[in-house]
Order: C-alpha cells, then sequence, then structure tokens
C-alpha cells in the first residue's frame, strides 16, 4: 500500500524557518505526500532529523507501507553480529519515521502504531541477546552451552513488562524488561558460573539498546520490575523470583504482571514461568481488596510527581496527571485483578483488549468501556505527538503558548478546539474512574440516632477478630453507618442487628470481605437476609465469606445446571491445576459455592425443599465423580493404577435416595473387582486388599480433610458390609457372597437406596445389576413386614420419640415411613428404589399398603423433609419454638404449607399421629 492513498489527516508546519528549500530534500516527493513531510518537519525537530537522514530510504518506504518495517526487520536479522549495535540504530531511526508518518497521516490506527514500535522492541532484544550471550558463550563463560543454544539465551529470558508486553510501546517510550534464567538447565556446581555470565550478558544487552552513539540509541532500557531490584542482580534464577513473588510480591507487582510476556530468549522457560507465578497475579477469590491498593498506589505517585492538583491543561501530565492515561489503565488492571482468578477470559495484556472482555462480562457497563476506549485512543495520540517533537519520553502537555501551537499544528487541529477536546476527555475520564478507586469520598454519614440502636452490641465490634487490621477498621468504618441503616430497615431491626452480630463475631479477617461489600453494598442486603433467617447459614459464611464471590458472577440465580454440567465443570477447575493439594483446595471452593448458592435459593423461595434435596445430592455426586479419578492419579504415583478393573464408588442413604440437606453427610462404600490380579504395577507395588484399602482412605481424606479452604463433606462407610468390622474397600466377589448369604434384612433394605455415583462405570452399572437381581428375589412377606416392625421397635427404644420438632425419629415421622418404603421396593417387583414416594405406591399396588395410607405417608413424607431440610439450613439444633425468630418461622412454615407456626405445630400434629397410626396398622395387619 502506497501511503498516499491512505492519507486521511495532515499537519502542518509550526515555523518553516529552518526548512529552506525543502523540495530538495525530498525531490522525490509531491502533493499530498510533500505537504505531509513539510508539515511534519516543520513541527518536529525530531522529525526533520530523521527525514533528512533517511531521504533516500524513505522514498521505497512510502511506496510500499505494508512490506518496509518487514523488510527492515529482516535485514537486521540477516546482519553480521559485530556491526548489530550500529544496525539496530539505523533500523531505529527508520522505524521511528515510518510510525510517525503513519501515525500522523492517518494510515494507521494506534493499535498498528504501538504494534510496531513493540514488535520492533521484541526483535531488538532478542538480536541483542543472542549477539551478548553469545559472545559469553564462545568465552567459555556460560557452563555447558554452545553455539545451538544462542537463539534461547542459553536458558535467559526477557520478560517484557508494561506497554511493551501489551504490544502498546508508545513513541519514545523506554522499554520495562525483567530478564531471568532458568537455573535448571545447569548443573549445580555450575549455577554460580553461569549466572555470572548470564549477568554480564544482561549488562551488555542492556548497554547495546541503552547507549546513545553517533547513530542514535535503539531503546531506553529499564531493568528494576525485577524482584527487590536494590539488591539483586540484573538477571535473577527463576526459582529465586518466584519464592519473591510467593513470600514477598506486592499488589503493584501483580498488576505489573497482567501485561507480562515472554518477549526474547527462552520463550518457553519465560511461559512456563508465567505460569507458574499465575496464582500469585490471579487470586483464586474476588479480590476487592485490590481496589484500595491501587488507589494507594495512584495517590502515592500523584504526590511524589507533584500531580495532585485540579486539572489544567498546562504541563498536565497525559500520563500520570488526573484523567490521564495511567487513570484508565489503572482502572482495568485492577477489574482484572479482582475478577481474573475466577475468570480466565479476563487475563488479557490489552487495555483496550481489557476493557472489551470487562464489558462482555458484566463488570464493566458498555457506555463507560466505549468512553474509556475512546478517551485512552486520544491521549495515546496526544502523547504519542508530545514525544514526537523532540524524541523525548515526556508526557507533558506544553507549558508556553507556542509549544501548544507546534502541538497543534503537528496534529493538524486549531489549538482552542484540541485544549477543549482534551480538558474535556482529561475531565470525563477522572469522573468515570475516581468514585472506583476513592470510595471514601462518597461514604455514608451516620444517622442521627445511630447511636442509640443496639449501641451495646455495634460497641463490641470494634474487638472482634475481623478487625484486628486498621485497613480492616478503615473499610469498616466507612461501611458501618450504611450496614445499621440497613439492618434498622428490616422487617425486624433487632433481631436482625442480633444475627448480623453473630456473624461478625465469627469473622476471622475482614479487609476482603469489606472491601466486597464496599464496592458491591447490594451484597450487604443479601447479607442481612441470610443472618437473620438462618443462623446457621450465617455461622456457614463467617468462616466460607469467599462463597460471597459466586454471587456476583453473574448466573448466581440461573436455574440449576445439572450433575452433568456440574462435573464437567469442576473436573475442568481440578484439570487447571498442578499440585494435588491445590486441586482439593479447587474441590472445596467449587462445592462450597454451591452450597451457598442452593441454600441462598432455598431460603429466598427460588427452589422447593424437593428441589433443593436433589441439588444438594447431584452436587455431592459431582464432587465425588471429579475427585475420584484425581484422588487414583495421585494415588497411582506412587503404587500404580489400579489393579484389574478398577473401583466404583456407591452412594448409599441420602446420597443414594438422590435426597440430601445442607448438613448431610456421605453414606458411600468402595467395591473393586480386581479380574485375576495380585498387585498393583508401580514404583511401590502393593497386593490388591490393601491396594484398594489405601486407595478408599485416600478419597476418603481427600474429602473430609481440612485443607486450608475446608473440607467439603464428612463421610460415612458403616454401611459397608460388616460395617465397621469390615473393610473398607469391598471385592465384587466378596460383596455379592456377603449379600447373599451373610447380609441382614436390613441391609437389603439399605441397599434400595443405593447408587453407583464415581469410579469405574462398568463396574458400577454390574454392581447395580447384581443389586437388582438381588432385590427382586422373591421374599416372604409376613418375615420381612416383622423384621421391619422389630427394627421399629429398636430404634424407639434407642432414640425414643423426639418431640414433634424432630422430624426423622419418633412415630410416624420420616425413618419409619423410609422404612416402610423400603420394604415396598424389597417385596414388589420393579419397585423404583430410593424412591420413598414411589415405592409406598407400588405397595401400595401389591395390595399390602391400603392407597389412603400410601397417600397419607408420601404426603406427611413430603412435609417433613421439607421441614428438616429447611431447618438444617437454619440451625444445627434442634428448632425450638421458643427462641425461633420470625423471619425463620415464616420460612418454615413456607416450606409446609402453613399461614403460621401455630397452623404448622398443629397440622404436624395430626399428620405424624396419623401416620404412626397407619404404619401400626400396616404392621399388625401384615404379622396377622
Amino acid at each position: 500500500m502506497r501511503l498516499s492513498n491512505a492519507i486521511t489527516r495532515m499537519p502542518r508546519p509550526f515555523t518553516k524557518g529552518h526548512l529552506g528549500d525543502f523540495q530538495q530534500v525530498v525531490p522525490w516527493a509531491s502533493g499530498d505526500v510533500f505537504d505531509l513531510l513539510q508539515g511534519t518537519s516543520g513541527s518536529s525537530p525530531y522529525l526533520h532529523g530523521l527525514i533528512v537522514k533517511e531521504a533516500e530510504w524513505l522514498e521505497g518506504a512510502l511506496d510500499d507501507l505494508d512490506g518496509a518495517l518487514p523488510a527492515v526487520f529482516a535485514a537486521l536479522r540477516e546482519g553480521p553480529v559485530d556491526k548489530r549495535a550500529a544496525d539496530l540504530r539505523i533500523a531505529k531511526r527508520r522505524v521511528a519515521l515510518l510510525t510517525a508518518l503513519a501515525d500522523l497521516s492517518g494510515a494507521w490506527q494506534l493499535e498498528q502504531v504501538t504494534g510496531a514500535l513493540s514488535d520492533f522492541a521484541d526483535l531488538a532484544v532478542q538480536l541483542a541477546i543472542e549477539a551478548t550471550v553469545g559472545a559469553e558463550i564462545r568465552r567459555g563463560k556460560i557452563p555447558g552451552a554452545t553455539e545451538d543454544d544462542i537463539s534461547s539465551g542459553a536458558g535467559m529470558v526477557a520478560l517484557a513488562m508494561g506497554k511493551m508486553g501489551a504490544g502498546e510501546l508508545n513513541y519514545s517510550s523506554d522499554i520495562d524488561l525483567i530478564c531471568l534464567f532458568d537455573e535448571t538447565r545447569f548443573d549445580r556446581d555450575d549455577f554460580l558460573d553461569a549466572r555470572a555470565g548470564l549477568i554480564k550478558a544482561t549488562r551488555n544487552m542492556s548497554k547495546m539498546l541503552n547507549d546513545l552513539t553517533a547513530e542514535g540509541y535503539v531503546f531506553r532500557t529499564d531493568l528494576r520490575l525485577r524482584p527487590d531490584p536494590a539488591v539483586t542482580p540484573v538477571c535473577v534464577s527463576m526459582d529465586a523470583a518466584e519464592h519473591y513473588y510467593e513470600s514477598l510480591g506486592r499488589t503493584w507487582e501483580r498488576a505489573a504482571y497482567i501485561k507480562a510476556r515472554a518477549a526474547a530468549g527462552d520463550i518457553k522457560a519465560g511461559e512456563q514461568f508465567l505460569n507458574t507465578i499465575r496464582p500469585f497475579v490471579w487470586r483464586r477469590h474476588l479480590d476487592f481488596a485490590a481496589i484500595q491498593d491501587a488507589h494507594d498506589m495512584r495517590l502515592k505517585i500523584r504526590e511524589h510527581k507533584g500531580l495532585g492538583g485540579p486539572i489544567t491543561l498546562d504541563g498536565h501530565n497525559m500520563k500520570l496527571g488526573r484523567g490521564g492515561i495511567r487513570e484508565i489503565e489503572f482502572f482495568t488492571q485492577t477489574r482484572q485483578l479482582i475478577s481474573g482468578g475466577r475468570d480466565p477470559d479476563l487475563r488479557v495484556r490489552g487495555t483496550v483488549d481489557g476493557l472489551r472482555v470487562l464489558t462482555a462480562k458484566g463488570w464493566v457497563p458498555e457506555d463507560a468501556s466505549d468512553k474509556l476506549i475512546e478517551h485512552y485512543r486520544a491521549h495515546r495520540e496526544v502523547e504519542h505527538r508530545v514525544q514526537m517533537i523532540q524524541d523525548a519520553q515526556t508526557h507533558d502537555l506544553p507549558r508556553a503558548p507556542d509549544g501548544f501551537e507546534r502541538l497543534a499544528a503537528l496534529s493538524g487541529l486549531n489549538v482552542d478546539d484540541m485544549k477543549r477536546d482534551i480538558s474535556q476527555r482529561l475531565e470525563e475520564v477522572h469522573a468515570l474512574t475516581e468514585s472506583f478507586f476513592a470510595p471514601d469520598a462518597t461514604a455514608a454519614k451516620p444517622d442521627e440516632d445511630e447511636d442509640t440502636f443496639g449501641e451495646k452490641l455495634i460497641a463490641r465490634w470494634p474487638s472482634y477478630p475481623a478487625m484486628r487490621s486498621s485497613r480492616a477498621t478503615e473499610i469498616f468504618e466507612r461501611l458501618r453507618p450504611d450496614i445499621v441503616r440497613r439492618l434498622k430497615a428490616s422487617a425486624r431491626p433487632d433481631e436482625a442487628l442480633v444475627a448480623f452480630d453473630g456473624f461478625l463475631a465469627g469473622l476471622p479477617a475482614g479487609v476482603q470481605l469489606f472491601s466486597l461489600f464496599e464496592a458491591n453494598p447490594q451484597l450487604v442486603d443479601l447479607l442481612i437476609d441470610i443472618v437473620t433467617m438462618s443462623p446457621e447459614l450465617a455461622r456457614y459464611l463467617s468462616q466460607n465469606a469467599r462463597v460471597f464471590d459466586a454471587v456476583l458472577g453473574g448466573d448466581f440465580f440461573a436455574p440449576w445446571v445439572g450433575v452433568e454440567k456440574l462435573t464437567a465443570d469442576l473436573a475442568e477447575a481440578l484439570e487447571s491445576e498442578k499440585d494435588y493439594e491445590r486441586k482439593l483446595d479447587a474441590s472445596r471452593r467449587h462445592g462450597k459455592e454451591w452450597h451457598f448458592r442452593i441454600g441462598v435459593h432455598l431460603l429466598r423461595g427460588l427452589i422447593t425443599a424437593t428441589e433443593a434435596a436433589a441439588q444438594y445430592a447431584e452436587l455431592a455426586e459431582a464432587t465425588l465423580a471429579s475427585l475420584w479419578p484425581v484422588v487414583v492419579a495421585e494415588f497411582a504415583r506412587k503404587y500404580g493404577p489400579p489393579p484389574g478393573k478398577g473401583a466404583t464408588v456407591i452412594g448409599m442413604g441420602s446420597l443414594g435416595a438422590g435426597q440430601m440437606h445442607a448438613r448431610s453427610d456421605l453414606d458411600v462404600i468402595v467395591i473393586y473387582d480386581a479380574d485375576g490380579a495380585e498387585m498393583s504395577e508401580g514404583p511401590k507395588p502393593l497386593s490388591v486388599r490393601p491396594y484398594y484399602a489405601r486407595l478408599t482412605q485416600a478419597l476418603v481424606t481427600a474429602v473430609t480433610a481440612p485443607m486450608s479452604e475446608g473440607r467439603i463433606y464428612e463421610i460415612d462407610m458403616r454401611l459397608r458390609p460388616s460395617g465397621n468390622q469390615g473393610p473398607v474397600a469391598t471385592s465384587l466377589t466378596s460383596f455379592k457372597d456377603y449379600q447373599q448369604n451373610q447380609a441382614w434384612l436390613w441391609e437389603h433394605l439399605a441397599l434400595t437406596r443405593a447408587r453407583a455415583v464415581a469410579g469405574e462405570v462398568a463396574l458400577g452399572q454390574e454392581v447395580m445389576a447384581f443389586r437388582d437381581e438381588l432385590l427382586s428375589q422373591s421374599q416372604d412377606r409376613a418375615k420381612v413386614l416383622k423384621e421391619v416392625s422389630d427394627m421399629r421397635d429398636r430404634i424407639a427404644q434407642a432414640k425414643g420419640d423426639g418431640g414433634i420438632w424432630d422430624f426423622k425419629i419418633g412415630r410416624g415421622k420420616m425413618q419409619e415411613i423410609e422404612l416402610l418404603s423400603q420394604a415396598g421396593a424389597l417385596l414388589c417387583t420393579g419397585a423404583p428404589p430410593a424412591n420413598v414416594a414411589l415405592s409406598l405406591k407400588s405397595a401400595a399396588e401389591c395390595a399390602w399398603l391400603d392407597p389412603d395410607t400410601s397417600q397419607h405417608l408420601a404426603e406427611t413424607y413430603k412435609k417433613l423433609w421439607a421441614l428438616q431440610c429447611g431447618a438444617k439450613l437454619l440451625s444445627g439444633e434442634q428448632i425450638d419454638p421458643e427462641q425461633i425468630a420470625e423471619s425463620s418461622a415464616q420460612f418454615l412454615c413456607r416450606l409446609a404449607g402453613a399461614s403460621d407456626f401455630q397452623e404448622l405445630e398443629a397440622t404436624l400434629r395430626v399428620a405424624v399421629e396419623t401416620a404412626a397410626q397407619m404404619i401400626d396398622q400396616s404392621l399388625q395387619a401384615a404379622e396377622g
């Protein structure tokens, strides 16, 4: 493409006095091209000098705008190493000249300009590394390295940071590099020699790019973004850098690594390092505390640079001043830091790309994003023209009137129009970003009567563990007036205050959560709803406050996704974690967020208790199904893969029935099929029985161990053959033999609720087929029901009645109805296992249960289960009608379809007593 065909704007000469007969400088130029060159030379002394030096080359370059820079780059790569420093400077002149003309003429958009500058920087750093590392290799200063290692920097990588990393270099930008080397490439005894050789090569690389010679310079090179630059050498081992970021890394360094890119040298090692420190940059939780960190950085920069005053154009810093480029970059990067740990799509380097994806994900409104992108591009173009005038690394607008006249001339604009446009853009950027960074500017004021509301409780708050840090206290003090106001506005303010106090007292730390609330005040209302209605969920939130992150994910109130999607999503999350402990923590984060989601949906009436029960069970199934292969893979590293056909995890009890509540543990048994194998094959082989026993214990530990993210579930394995006396994992042969020849009737009843939930699918299907065949065998009805009656009596003697508010234990309660339904599944061929209502219906159809009895028991069970599910969400203790909060009582009434608590108690007593009498009559009739 010819430049002459792409000109859309034109600079004008600020002065022609120094130009002389400019046509003699570029005799080949005419028309718009001549006007472009004359306008550029008349406003930029620096570019005038470049045009004079490169006039001959420029003629051909402007005729092939697309091919000119690739040709410059190709010539550089082919040039001799001994002339590389000079060749790089000549290339820099040509790149600077061509990008300036393409920019000023409008032939290239901003991204093409910054991209070309960044591409040249990458190449320049690569060629400088090859030259200086190659020199050290030829001197024998890098042990074990040969000529073949030159292109990869002998294990050294230059990480491009800042604008270079994002491909956004400005016109006269310096380049920020962090130089690291892969210490694993060298023997331990050679480490110090290799380190010394690479440090020298790094220094020489910097000099090759940085030093000003008769040919100019290539790039001002800054190596100070490396870990602790005051005490570390210019090239640091990757291991040392990793340990620094893990232990001492600060928020500004996290933000810097958003744009980090392996640009030259050992690219592969650099990318591996960036992946290694990913958890440092991208926190797993929503990190709203980063807002305050970024705000503090902004204030320090303003104070250090003296940029804290109001926006005035004379001398205003377009990068660091109010409303400037850095405001937009900080706004974007901080939003990315907040959410990028949970959403990899947000991990983009470019500012414009970052704003676009933040908008697509719902974090930044589209109108705000569009305006910031527009202003960012305009700011960058002004910045470029300020720098083009003298090739100065400056971001300051001119102070003198003629300086602004020159800038406007180079931009092809009227000076008054230009000033007005810049001023409006700076003000709008400041307005769009300041409220995000400076919440104290809009902090709520306390109510006049706040001191009289709950003053004794509120007076205790500063002593709570969450307030131990001054930063947490500072944020909470900004939040407190609004929180108190919301508590007072709730239906029962005193109850809400006591409930919130319980939540706050149990909170171990406050900075992250308080920052979350400050940025998302609507979450305070949700918290008050939860803690007022459900003390149990409030306690859960105190210890697992990060589950609030899920509320902001955009789909928190969306319909249930189902077990397949849950399993796939968790499996993907586990796969992304390389460390076993991190995988276990990821499973806990996933489980807790979904657990919280189900509870909130139930509390707010978005789902029924029946739906909640199924969702809790599907979540547990997805957790086991996803964790099992992870546990097996970790176990196999030491003991080899599972011998034979592997193992299956069978869900029993409420898990097997697909009906759990918020506090359910997991009843499971593990069955394996060695298929003739005697030992595993691995570094430490085990015989089959101890192999599967230890594998089962590994699964139990993976689920129940208190990791940094807590535990997910408790596991109960007492339903396995022989109970606690039997092995924790049972062979398929032993399982079949036990069930056919040794099992008690209650164990067959328990099998009606069995379901394969994890492990080898084929083996799980085989176990279930055996179960179905076993339960379909003809049974002595009288004997079965006599045993059920005896079991009922033994349970009553051991556990008593439990009272009306114990929904599980007692006459006519859940456990008794479940026993009867299991008997129905056992006695009636084709009865659906696990489903209480359908099993009772089958019992009526095969004529040992009266249809009215079947219907009443099913309805009573449904009501009892709804109350049990709700009660377990509200509290870990049995419901006390004298102590229950009004909102909690209303919640239970809603679940049971009662208008008030008195009606609930009355109807419940009638239903349970009727159910008990019906069970009595059914069992007596069967025995008779």
